[in-house]
């Protein structure tokens, strides 16, 4: 539980400026800087620490690191894209495709939220956008991974009340997991390939499942991106 005690000292220090927070934990075990996932939630403190206005005069150069870290995190995601058949930042790497890669995208995009609201530079405000796309249908399997919006969406989705309700079509608003080359579920896929690995049948639940941790970073990316493309002037006020 290491990394749930970072982010919740850090959220509490940021709050309260009080320092037994601050030093309750080892806020900083390594300079890794790994995007969130469902087992490693450290992140998302730092992105509150290197926000903090007016940082105590003991916590300043803190800040700082903390900034230039997520900047540098950001611009090795980025450095890729211009390679990549989709123009994506989500698929730099087979390893970028696991169970729930749908939330690896996502929360890649948030990370580059966070490196627009830390620099001002919008081209990591375009870079998330391009996540996003990515879970809308910009990706090798041709699916939006959102149940109910795009020409081509999950329909069978392993989600019990989807299944359950007698109704043909699927909760709508839905993130499915996406491509997994793992295929823990051994159900049918049509491709073993990592970004292809994908199969709409409620029996996956390796690839077609829904779960609340990849939702909740695509709710966040999406309303981020809406608000900060008005406040960034992409749309006129």
């Amino acid at each position: 539980f290491s990394d749930e005690f970072i982010w919740a000292s850090s959220e509490l220090y940021a709050t309260t400026r009080d320092g037994q927070y601050k030093s309750a934990v080892n806020l900083f075990p390594d300079v890794g800087m790994p995007v969130p996932s469902w087992n490693q939630v450290r992140l998302l403190g730092y992105y509150t620490l290197a926000r903090l206005k007016q940082p105590p005069a003991d916590f300043q150069s803190v800040a700082e690191d903390l900034k230039r870290r997520i900047l540098e995190k950001a611009d090795g995601m980025v450095s890729h894209v211009g390679h990549h058949a989709y123009a994506t930042v989500m698929g730099a790497t087979p390893r970028d495709f696991v169970w729930g890669s749908s939330s690896v995208a996502a929360n890649q995009g948030i990370l580059l939220i966070q490196a627009f609201r830390l620099s001002g530079d919008k081209k990591y405000l375009n870079f998330a956008l391009s996540n996003l796309d990515y879970l809308l249908g910009r990706n090798a399997t041709g699916y939006s991974f959102l149940t109910g919006y795009g020409s081509k969406t999950p329909m069978h989705i392993h989600h019990r009340p989807s299944e359950a309700d007698g109704v043909v079509e699927p909760v709508p608003g839905l993130l499915s997991g996406g491509p997994n080359p793992g295929m823990q579920d051994k159900c049918k896929y049509t491709s073993s390939i990592p970004d292809e690995a994908f199969t709409d049948d409620v029996c996956s639940y390796a690839s077609n499942e829904i779960a609340i941790n990849w939702n909740a970073p695509l709710v966040y990316l999406a309303g981020a991106i809406e608000a900060l493309q008005f406040e960034a002037g992409y749309v006129k006020k």
